[in-house]
């Protein structure tokens, strides 16, 4: 037997006891035997290094960190389920497919677990594992292949089979989690060694499989549970029953407590003992899926903006536990907003700890009357934010103290002050230093500048110590005050100041959403952008201007009008522009198939929401405007498109429908 073909066996009989172990729980070999066999394929590939390929179960981890995540766009949207909060609602949810489906007959559905993990995509060739991502925002995800390939529960090669084929190339979609009992084992070992913990295992996961150094990824104790596909070429299937089916065949992990319904009143059923299960299950979930089981009847139906028809997701009672509000404390966010959290007595809340849980504002705490004192029910919001439900009043004893929002800030001392049309109190101090580390915080996080590395205690210590008065500040930092910062060596200054330097050229649409203006998301700022080009005409725009704009309302008009009046931020972007921040529009991707085009969306969308076509015609080099004008390039045009349509006419400008921008991409 010639060296490529003991290699190319040892891999298949690899692959085959990974899935008999990590995906069955059903071992044929011993782990020694196992190890024998890897450290045998080992040895020849070292041998033959020519013959290594990138799906060989020795290249799990490995390779060199990222410098930065690279922009995947999903051939078939990865759509978001809307969700059911009762049985009434997925009672309603069938009414609406057998109308859409003009039929009174039952509708077969199958139900799944709904995880509560990281939704990911994995590409297979012929097979082969090539491109793994994330789901994004549903249309453009992140590259994440190297991660991926270090979860030892999927597959690098499909497994052959004569019930199923291997499909010629498959989108599979799936669920990165992390079980229950990994995560609190990750949480001890991080406090052991000083690290920060997560807050629950959906956050352990999700900061996992985005580490752009592979090998932190390899050592967390990461799961994954095959659903559903996207794109899929050379094998059909007729049912989702049948489709998970071919994915376990193909080596796929696909989760056992599934259960095929002939009607509703079983698809319900099932949803019910689902949720029995939560306490027993070895992993997080916060509801069920319910599917229609046939994929014919799924195509008929189709998808909205977001989210398909077919399926809908029955939504858990959130889990809740009583505790004690052992007092009331204010924090300051970047925009000044003062916000009252309690401090609880620490308790287990769907096995995770809660101390905190915000109390939004003071009409809040007076329409619910918390008290420093009560004893309260509280729970997490979607199995995620605390928040107090209810006060238990029979059990007050008379010495619960009554909250009252203080007249002034508890940082900086300024005045409070809570305006006409809103319920939130807001510090009034241009120098709050509350403010200041907020603000510091949103512009440096990864969708405005993303200065990599500059983490919340790095933002305390720079502020603490008197070295940033703003947000441009942070550009003069020398190297020597870097290293000086605690648990700061000589390589993590350097880059720190890598990153800060790199940040300079994240773009305009960045740095409009990095200042902090009240109301200008990332979005917004894109219009803007798009539509007034520069930082100097946006500082600039009248509120006529402004209010010509489509999407751009009064209150963001005067939000905008408001920040760029005050000479104190005029004079933080002098300075930004001093220190060498770009102020020019930067294409998401040289030489994209649409560098240098300009778009304009009219009519409802089939296939996409506004916002997602946009930000796809930006991932690959092009513009979007909400106006037509000699300088628009390519009007795409969906149901009942408007006046832009005669305009593009009138114009000349090409003009397309929805299904030739998609063939475009």
């Amino acid at each position: 037997m010639s060296a490529k073909e003991s290699i190319e066996e040892l891999r298949n009989k690899i692959n085959y006891h990974n899935y008999r172990y990590y995906v069955l729980d059903d071992p044929e070999i011993s782990d020694a035997e196992y190890d024998r066999l890897l450290r045998e394929l080992q040895g020849l590939e070292q041998k033959n290094p020519e013959l290594i390929t990138f799906s060989s179960p020795t290249q799990r981890v490995g390779a060199s960190p990222l410098q930065e995540f690279v922009p995947v766009t999903h051939t078939v949207p990865m759509l978001s389920l809307s969700n059911a909060m009762s049985q009434d609602e997925v009672l309603e949810f069938d009414e609406r497919v057998k109308k859409l489906l003009k039929s009174k007959a039952d509708v077969e559905y199958v139900v799944e677990p709904k995880l509560d993990g990281l939704a990911v995509e994995i590409m297979y060739d012929d097979g082969r594992f090539i491109l793994g991502s994330t789901r994004g925002d549903g249309v453009i995800g992140e590259d994440i292949t190297l991660n991926l390939k270090t979860i030892k529960a999927l597959p690098l090669m499909l497994i052959k089979n004569r019930s199923y084929p291997v499909p010629r190339r498959i989108a599979v979609r799936g669920e990165v989690i992390m079980n229950t009992m990994d995560f609190e084992q990750l949480n001890k070992k991080r406090s052991e060694t000083g690290e920060p913990l997560f807050a629950n295992p959906r956050n352990a996961a999700a900061g996992s499989i985005r580490q752009l150094d592979s090998r932190i990824t390899a050592q967390r104790p990461l799961d994954i549970y095959c659903y559903g596909i996207g794109e899929i070429e050379g094998v059909t299937f007729k049912t989702q029953g049948e489709l998970l089916q071919g994915l376990t065949a193909l080596g796929l992990k696909v989760n056992p407590h599934i259960t095929l319904c002939k009607d509703i009143r079983e698809a319900v059923a099932a949803c019910q003992k689902i949720e029995s299960m939560r306490e027993t299950l070895p992993y997080e979930i916060d509801g069920a899926v319910v599917k229609v089981n046939w994929l014919d009847l799924q195509n008929a139906l189709g998808t909205i903006a977001k989210s398909p028809r077919w399926a809908v997701a029955f939504k858990f009672a959130p889990q809740q536990e009583t505790t004690v509000i052992e007092d009331i404390q204010v924090q300051v966010g970047r925009t000044g907003a003062l916000t009252p959290v309690a401090i609880l007595k620490p308790v287990r809340v769907g096995g995770v700890t809660v101390s905190h849980a915000t109390l939004h504002n003071q009409d809040e705490i007076e329409r619910k009357d918390i008290r420093v004192g009560d004893t309260v029910v509280v729970q997490r919001a979607g199995d995620v934010i605390p928040q107090v439900v209810k006060v238990i009043t029979a059990r007050r004893t008379g010495g619960e103290q009554k909250f009252i929002m203080p007249e002034r800030c508890p940082v900086c001392g300024a005045e409070a002050a809570r305006s006409s049309d809103e319920a939130v109190y807001r510090c009034t101090g241009m120098q709050c230093i509350a403010k200041l580390k907020e603000s510091i915080r949103h512009f440096a996080s990864r969708r405005a500048m993303d200065i990599d590395g500059l983490g919340e205690k790095l933002v305390e210590q720079i502020v603490d110590k008197g070295l940033v008065k703003n947000v441009a500040d942070i550009y003069s930092l020398s190297h020597k005050q870097w290293s000086e910062l605690e648990r700061m060596a000589d390589k993590s200054a350097r880059n720190i100041l890598d990153a800060v330097e790199k940040s300079k050229q994240a773009g305009l649409e960045r740095l409009l959403f990095a200042l902090g203006i009240r109301h200008v998301g990332e979005h917004i700022a894109r219009v803007l952008v798009s539509n007034l080009k520069t930082l100097e005409r946006i500082e600039n725009a009248t509120r006529e201007e402004l209010m010509d704009i489509s999407e751009i309302g009064p209150e963001v008009t005067d939000s905008i009008v408001q920040f760029f009046r005050q000479e104190v931020n005029r004079k933080v972007i002098a300075a930004l522009q001093k220190a060498g921040v770009s102020f020019e529009l930067k294409q998401s991707v040289k030489g994209g198939i649409f560098n240098g085009k300009t778009f304009v969306f009219t009519g409802a969308l089939e296939h996409f929401t506004r916002e997602e076509a946009e930000k796809i015609v930006q991932s690959l080099g092009g513009r979007t405007s909400t106006n037509v004008s000699t300088q628009t390039d390519y009007v795409v045009v969906g149901k009942d498109p408007g006046s832009k349509y005669d305009k593009a006419l009138k114009l000349g400008i090409t003009v397309l429908k929805e299904v030739e921008f998609k063939h475009m991409l």
